[in-house]
């Protein structure tokens, strides 16, 4: 049996609840031997010896993380977490580096970590270094961080097959962004007819965007992306070091609020119309894109043009695709599909779960009204 403790349970850490008392319940699977044993948020945390019913888990805002809860103590959380009998993951669900920070103390507790916070993985490279180093042993405690890049489909894995059989990574470069992936493919083909302001506003009223777009516009989640996998492909990249273009304009980078950004946008339209204008002249668009360059260590996050028969131009809605150019894959190996939402990243975290459980032999010993 694996135990399983959920570090911040909000969109996708309640996506992942729902879909493991989904598949605990319908008489189709076969019982997963994963138990959630532990719930902790900001305020709250409650961490039990047994597995919680799926009746609770349905209800765990209030069932497990109500007013009987006790307060949020992360430490004595892990603590007892080390102290449960066989394996233990804790999904850190959170986007907090203070979190991320953490996964050294519990791997060296033999806690094995599943998670889509990119910080761990993006941000100091000594951190990386400590985090891989812990968790090198085939027997020993894990990490596992699909989610990280690409929500539920298999970007990482795949990466990570390719290295470990040897393989010759000579370029990644792919659209990372969900909510940058849409508002391009919106903005910028032959057919297209709204301005970028325009078409900013949309994705932000369908939810695509952050509260303020200036954190997609940036970049920036797309350059932790980039930096994770060229780690993992064996670059030390770092993401104070890696050319980002911001297509905030300057002017607005400083303006207080998001919604005096979002008034003045249209400022700017005639800026990216005529980017977009050239593109389309030269029979291309335009995608915002990251690169990793495996052989000359040359990774970009930027905007780009590509050709109307690519692959990157014919993409639609909010999807992400990823293309591996490998020596034994000069014409690229090619992911695509959605990468963004709490359910498919939730999927990317169930998905690494039943990973663990199968590498470490788990076997089920409860029914399935229970995990």
């Amino acid at each position: 049996m694996l135990n399983v403790a959920i570090v911040g349970p909000g969109l996708v850490g309640g996506a992942l609840i729902e879909q493991l008392v989904a598949h605990a319940q319908s008489s189709r699977f076969t019982t997963l031997p994963i138990s959630v044993v532990g719930l902790i948020n900001s305020k709250k945390m409650a961490l039990s010896a047994t597995s919680f019913s799926a009746a609770s888990l349905g209800q765990w805002q209030t069932a497990i993380l109500g007013d009987s809860a006790q307060p949020a103590d992360m430490d004595w959380f892990a603590n007892g977490l080390a102290g449960l009998k066989g394996a233990t993951a804790v999904v850190d669900c959170t986007s907090s580096d203070v979190i991320a920070a953490l996964y050294p103390k519990w791997l060296s507790w033999g806690l094995h970590v599943v998670t889509p916070n990119k910080k761990a993985f993006s941000s100091d490279l000594p951190l990386f270094q400590e985090i891989k180093q812990l968790s090198s042993s085939p027997r020993g405690p894990s990490v596992y961080h699909e989610a990280t890049v690409g929500a539920g489909l298999p970007v990482l894995s795949t990466l990570n097959d390719l290295v470990r059989t040897g393989d010759q990574i000579i370029k990644i470069e792919g659209i990372f962004s969900g909510t940058l992936s849409y508002l391009f493919n919106n903005f910028s083909s032959p057919d297209a007819t709204q301005t970028f302001s325009a078409c900013v506003a949309e994705a932000k009223a369908n939810g695509y965007t952050e509260p303020d777009p200036r954190d997609d516009l940036n970049g920036m989640d797309v350059a932790r992306k980039v930096t994770i996998l060229g780690r993992v492909a064996g670059l030390e990249i770092g993401i104070d070091t890696l050319p980002v273009e911001n297509i905030v304009p300057e002017s607005l980078r400083t303006v207080s609020t998001a919604d005096e950004f979002m008034t003045r946008l249209p400022e700017f339209d005639s800026h990216f119309s005529d980017l977009n204008a050239k593109a389309l002249q030269a029979q291309s668009v335009l995608r915002y894109v990251g690169f990793v360059d495996g052989v000359d260590g040359n990774s970009s996050v930027k905007l780009a043009r590509y050709p109307l028969d690519h692959p990157f131009a014919s993409l639609k809605g909010s999807d992400n695709i990823i293309a591996f150019t490998t020596k034994r894959f000069p014409n690229p190996l090619i992911v695509q599909g959605a990468g963004a939402g709490a359910a498919v990243t939730a999927f990317g975290v169930f998905s690494d779960l039943v990973k663990i459980s199968e590498r470490f032999g788990c076997t089920s010993s409860v029914d399935s009204s229970k995990f």
